[in-house]
């Protein structure tokens, strides 16, 4: 399926060179950011698909281990975890002719590997959808106007004459990431061409029904009982349109807290009226950090606000972003911003 759309984001020289890298069998790592979600397992899961396919003998290395929601995508049991397989995940990336790196634009957000990326002799190659990226590889597509990293992933096979190629197991893949990432399709950037996209996944065999369900029906007692800790924790602040949760270390601990367990939890906030500017602080005592989400509705751009005091960033309604300091510290000085952005937040 070739769509009748101009995407300026990757340019002709690169789609020219990248054809070239990948003329004849290569090593490639394909690389997602720490603490990998449904967007970037479900694009480097693909990208994996497809690269075996032609032949290149080709290893995703996740920085760490992923939710068990998203442990169902086909391929994810070959997924090498930079923390458990270590020696193993080093020499992939030392030995590596090329690097893609999806879902993330600057080598920092992969933990541990990133001084293990930034010695790798290969070609890099990112594909992301996320502000600001810094200029690590030779080849880039980025697109900032982009649903997913998904959905780019479907244009880069389109760059490369190859959607025909596109197996029900990259079907699936490609459409958790989309629908993931677009919250289930509602978020603005969600255009036609992303349901066009979507129709083709399907009409390749991406079992939508089921992948919802395997996404957000399958819940654990304790992730409820956390979800209610949340939101019995979950502070409104009227004058500034702005809602705010915590989950200490302690409560995370109470309800047998898993990886992906508080995915989504920041979103109820903005279900309230008038609520613009949704927040979660969650503590981290293993990284001596706290995790931060933030989300809006509107113009209200909390990539700049994240990059701005948080040490983080995203997307224009949706960013993460980090703290060193104790939950007491962080929400108060998170609240002595709020003034400075009530005109914003209110209008």
């Amino acid at each position: 399926m070739v769509l009748n759309c101009i995407f300026a984001a990757m340019n002709l020289e690169h789609i020219n060179a990248l054809k070239k890298l990948l003329s004849a069998p290569k090593k490639i790592a394909v690389i997602p950011h720490k603490n990998p979600d449904g967007d970037a397992i479900g694009s480097t899961l693909a990208l994996w698909h497809y690269l075996k396919s032609k032949g290149h003998e080709t290893v995703v290395v996740a920085p760490n281990d992923f939710p068990k929601f998203l442990k169902w995508m086909p391929g994810a049991e070959s997924v090498l975890n930079f923390e458990k397989e270590n020696t193993q995940a080093k020499n992939i990336l030392h030995n590596a002719e090329i690097i893609f790196t999806l879902d993330f634009n600057h080598l920092g957000r992969v933990g541990q590997m990133t001084e293990y990326l930034e010695k790798a002799a290969a070609a890099f190659v990112m594909v992301d959808h996320h502000q600001e990226p810094s200029d690590y590889a030779e080849i880039m597509y980025s697109d900032v106007h982009m649903s997913s990293t998904c959905e780019m992933v479907y244009h880069l096979l389109d760059y490369l004459d190859a959607t025909d190629d596109i197996t029900s197991e990259m079907a699936n893949c490609i459409y958790t990431g989309i629908m993931t990432d677009t919250g289930s399709f509602k978020f603005k950037a969600t255009t036609s061409t992303t349901h066009r996209i979507i129709a083709d996944l399907i009409d390749k065999g991406a079992d939508n029904t089921a992948i919802h369900s395997r996404i957000y029906d399958t819940n654990s007692p304790s992730r409820l009982h956390l979800l209610g800790c949340a939101l019995k924790n979950m502070v409104i602040l009227e004058a500034y349109n702005t809602t705010y949760i915590t989950l200490s270390q302690k409560e995370l601990d109470q309800y047998k807290f898993t990886k992906g367990d508080t995915e989504g939890f920041v979103n109820y906030g903005l279900t309230l009226d008038n609520i613009r500017f949704a927040v979660i602080f969650i503590e981290n005592k293993e990284e001596g950090i706290l995790k931060i989400s933030f989300r809006s509705a509107g113009d209200f751009d909390v990539n700049n606000f994240a990059r701005q005091f948080f040490n983080g960033g995203g997307h224009t309604n949706a960013a993460g972003g980090k703290s060193d300091f104790s939950i007491a510290e962080t929400i108060s000085y998170f609240e002595s911003l709020l003034p400075q952005f009530k005109k914003a937040l209110t209008k």
